[in-house]
């Protein structure tokens, strides 16, 4: 699906204090920018921010930072924002690609929901999931690996299923079927929301990466 560009988007999100203009001057200092030594924790393709705001609402004690690559996408989760006050959130508009430039050893858990399956074999690299992107990852994590992931695309689960295999995470939730045994605690995302009223199965996987402690 194309989006609609919308002009000027990116100085209007500017405005707003969640928005976080300059990301990299925060490498490896985000609990600065917070002003508090909680965990942080990340959503990378956060959509029009269902997700991360209620994560927000709902964990007061943790800093959350959601992660998007359009402008004009974060415009409507800037306007879900003017409704609440949360000095857990901030927001940045980078490319994913970018994530280990902009965190180092700070970030305790990621998110990935619903992210681009990317079905053609010669644009696996670019899955959220893919061997090059758990590398990034594995800069940013201040302990264990934890990334929580949840997906409609059947080709997108298996394929993360081996990825994770790969690079030596253990599989501590494997979830085919979401809604047949729903947790009271699960935040719908937008596209979510959608497949669910379509009777369509939501895949969800939590996986963990033991770092070795000398």
């Amino acid at each position: 699906m194309r989006l609609r560009n919308i002009k000027g988007a990116q100085d209007i999100i500017r405005q707003s204090c969640y928005y976080i203009d300059n990301p990299k001057n925060y490498k490896g200092k985000f609990n600065e920018l917070f002003t508090n030594k909680n965990d942080i924790e990340i959503e990378i393709g956060m959509g029009k921010g269902d997700f991360i705001i209620n994560k927000a609402i709902s964990n007061p004690n943790i800093n959350f930072i959601g992660i998007e690559k359009y402008p004009t996408v974060l415009l409507k989760a800037f306007k879900k924002l003017d409704n609440y006050k949360l000095n857990n959130l901030k927001i940045i508009c980078i490319d994913a690609k970018e994530i280990d430039e902009v965190f180092s050893k700070e970030i305790k858990k990621i998110y990935l929901n619903f992210s681009d399956p990317w079905p053609k074999k010669k644009h696996a690299d670019r899955r959220l999931t893919s061997s090059i992107f758990l590398e990034k990852y594995s800069k940013i994590f201040k302990d264990d690996y934890v990334i929580e992931m949840k997906t409609d695309n059947k080709k997108l689960f298996e394929h993360s299923l081996v990825t994770f295999s790969q690079n030596d995470y253990i599989f501590d939730e494997v979830n085919l079927d979401l809604y047949t045994n729903l947790n009271e605690d699960n935040i719908q995302t937008e596209y979510e929301k959608k497949f669910v009223n379509l009777g369509m199965p939501i895949y969800k996987l939590r996986v963990i990466h033991k770092i070795c402690k000398k």
